[in-house]
């Protein structure tokens, strides 16, 4: 009972000196303040490992697409196996297939993704390379072939969609792989739940350029109408990759949820 005692003393006092030692970096020393005093050091930021490249995944990260197997991850829109192809490690849009969804829902996230319109060009405007891509299935980044192709600004590639012209337009040429890395935090809705409290933000980065700065979204993407009239609360969403009736390619799909 003593030994126990006196380890338990033992202990409390080492406590008390952490304890007493901590309080001394929080105390202004001579009334001044002390470099200690703005210090945070626990908890120590997590550790992950980052992909070999800069497009690889991080260690983190939920791989969506593996260049082998469209089924693992995704489904048609009721949920059936989709029919879209892998076609030398892309997953490529068939036309009347209907957009593909991934199984898994997400809240906020980073997302890289890769794609790739035909390079053989036709159509013009929103008729060529069109495709996009539906963050929590409500608002789209615009994929299309931009590449000396004219179509109104809030609707080329890195647009988001109807809303916000990208900043610069970045766009390889058709048939070259193209690249978006998109930060997207989620909206908060009011008790009306036809509000936003916060809006949903978006960054997006094309092939390696900011083309939109954490903008605030207004509403859903629609073709025809005002964002702002079809808010409706929702919750976590799929990623929606959309069929346009053009054989556009992704791969390297990856997401890491925040």
């Amino acid at each position: 009972m003593k030994k126990v005692f006196a380890i338990s003393l033992i202990i409390f006092m080492i406590a008390g000196k952490s304890l007493n030692a901590q309080e001394a970096v929080l105390k202004p020393v001579d009334g001044k303040i002390a470099p200690g005093m703005t210090e945070v050091w626990d908890p120590e930021v997590k550790i992950i490992q980052p992909g070999e490249k800069n497009n690889d995944a991080p260690s983190d990260a939920i791989i969506l697409f593996n260049g082998n197997d469209v089924s693992q991850e995704w489904t048609d829109n009721d949920g059936n196996p989709s029919k879209w192809v892998v076609n030398d490690g892309a997953l490529v849009s068939v036309k009347g297939a209907g957009v593909i969804k991934s199984k898994r829902k997400f809240t906020s996230f980073q997302l890289h993704i890769e794609w790739k319109t035909p390079s053989e060009v036709s159509g013009e405007s929103q008729g060529r390379g069109n495709s996009g891509v539906f963050l929590q299935e409500q608002y789209e980044v615009q994929v299309l072939d931009s590449y000396d192709n004219r179509t109104y600004r809030n609707g080329q590639a890195g647009s988001l969609y109807k809303q916000y012209a990208p900043l610069v337009n970045v766009s390889r040429k058709p048939g070259e792989w193209q690249a978006y890395d998109i930060i997207y935090t989620a909206p908060t809705f009011n008790n009306d739940t036809v509000t936003y409290y916060t809006p949903p933000r978006v960054t997006v980065i094309h092939n390696g350029v900011l083309i939109q700065n954490n903008v605030s979204l207004r509403g859903p993407t629609v073709y025809i109408g005002v964002p702002e009239y079809f808010v409706k609360k929702h919750g976590p969403g799929s990623l929606v990759l959309q069929d346009h009736g053009n054989p556009v390619a992704y791969r390297n799909i990856w997401i890491r949820e925040l």
